[in-house]
């Protein structure tokens, strides 16, 4: 299973480390198959979008996700990938970037063709061969009509949900000042924290690891400053962590401001069956 870390520490600046695949020599990492691809992005003063990215297997060089990556940002997205589709090149590695924004996904939707049908003119956005690029272009689409983001990511859904073959459309968005975050079906878990300065007991900084051994992250400056997070598993033990429901869109907006919502309340109409390699993508 892909593994999503968004975080925001909007409207601040903040420093954060982040290992994409932390304690190389781990039982986790000896009891599953190798990632294909790892990704952080995040954005600089100016908002523009910053991504780093690679895919593991192309390059043989495992030692990318390993390294320490320290940036600087409001919002941050890390994305460490399993291949359901689209093989394994930097343009299918996550995460992507379209209109200035940065998208990740957990998850599998079918049916490429008639999305591409549905795309329009913005398949063009789609340099790669992924469902994930597609599903944004297609939240893109419906936000360059309808100018709102949050609108866009429902509408996207609600119109794949209704239309296409879906596994799993679980997705974080983010711009310089805001994050957003859809779990969709109920196939796989995505939890957020609202995070107060310093934690549950104050004056401690982030430190949160995944136990997969999958994606590390720390930052000094959250002993000070408050934050939320995004992941798909519980990053420590802090009890504030909360599962999304099923069909819940979350957006945190530019002052930390949590806001949850219901943005498709219905199951898939064509629930996807995987084949045996789509299958162990999503384990």
């Amino acid at each position: 299973m892909c593994r999503l870390f968004g975080m925001s520490a909007a409207p601040r600046r903040v420093r954060a480390t982040f290992w994409l695949l932390e304690a190389p020599d781990s039982l986790a990492r000896q009891s599953r198959r190798e990632p294909d691809g790892t990704g952080l992005g995040v954005f600089d003063a100016d908002g523009a979008p910053r991504v780093d990215k690679q895919p593991i297997a192309a390059y043989q060089d495992a030692e990318f996700a390993h390294e320490a990556r320290e940036r600087t940002s409001t919002t941050f997205l890390a994305h460490v990938r399993y291949a359901s589709t689209g093989g394994l090149d930097p343009r299918n590695t996550h995460p992507f970037e379209q209109r200035g924004r940065l998208f990740a996904h957990n998850g599998v939707v079918g049916d490429l063709p008639a999305l591409d049908a549905e795309l329009g003119d913005h398949r063009d956005l789609v340099a790669g061969d992924t469902d994930s690029e597609r599903l944004f272009a297609l939240i893109t689409k419906h936000a360059d009509e309808s100018g709102d983001v949050g609108e866009a990511i429902t509408s996207a859904a609600r119109w794949v949900a209704d239309n296409l073959p879906v596994y799993a459309v679980n997705v974080i968005l983010t711009t310089p000042t805001e994050l957003w975050a859809l779990r969709y079906p109920d196939t796989h878990d995505l939890f957020v924290l609202n995070r107060a300065a310093g934690g549950p007991h104050g004056g401690r900084h982030l430190e949160h690891a995944s136990a997969a051994g999958r994606v590390r992250a720390r930052s000094g400056a959250l002993a000070e400053h408050p934050a939320v997070v995004v992941a798909t598993e519980r990053m420590d033990e802090d009890p504030g962590w909360v599962a999304l429901r099923p069909g819940e869109l979350l957006h945190v907006d530019g002052d930390l401001g949590v806001h949850r919502r219901t943005a498709v309340d219905h199951p898939p109409r064509h629930p996807m069956s995987l084949d045996e390699h789509a299958a162990a993508s999503q384990r």
